[in-house]
């Protein structure tokens, strides 16, 4: 068994909206272990044999069957997470910014985001990583960000999830 951490897309953030005990019941029905869901935001921990991929799938097929939306989940190895986080390349707290890692399942569209680091306004910084955008940005300018327009867009919902690094902490442990 492996430990993963499963992250659905746009979830209780102006989405669909879903009780978190309702989610970890569905997915236990679908067989994985010790589900146990962080925050009320789309963030799973769960145990489960085959790869991140498998996972995914039927994650999002017991997502999509329990609650009749289009069930978007991006699902990493709990060591790979905490890799990811502690590879945050800006001092991950500042006051009055926000610090994301946004994960991004696509190489090709990872390559795309990366390349707004060069559009991005003077307080925003972008990085690119190992299968993520590392990404801080002011409070008060998220969604009018570089990242945050573009992200937006429907094209980008079955490939990337943003999560603020404190969640990801939560996650971790």
């Amino acid at each position: 068994m492996t430990r993963y951490a499963a992250f659905l897309r746009g979830v209780n953030v102006g989405g669909v909206t879903l009780k978190m005990a309702d989610v970890a019941a569905a997915l236990t029905g679908a067989g994985f272990d010790n589900v146990a869901t962080v925050l009320a935001s789309g963030n799973v921990v769960l145990d489960a044999r085959g790869s991140a991929a498998t996972v995914r799938q039927k994650a999002e097929a017991a997502l999509r069957e329990a609650f009749g939306y289009d069930a978007w989940v991006l699902v990493y190895e709990l060591d790979t997470v905490a890799a990811i986080a502690e590879n945050y390349p800006f001092t991950p707290e500042v006051d009055g910014h926000h610090s994301y890692v946004t994960f991004v399942s696509d190489p090709d569209m990872l390559d795309e985001l990366a390349e707004l680091g060069d559009d991005a306004g003077p307080e925003e910084k972008i990085a690119r990583g190992d299968g993520v955008l590392y990404w801080q940005v002011p409070k008060s300018s998220t969604l009018d960000s570089t990242i945050g327009k573009t992200m937006g867009k429907k094209r980008y919902k079955s490939s990337t999830t943003t999560r603020n690094l404190r969640t990801l902490t939560k996650v971790l442990r």
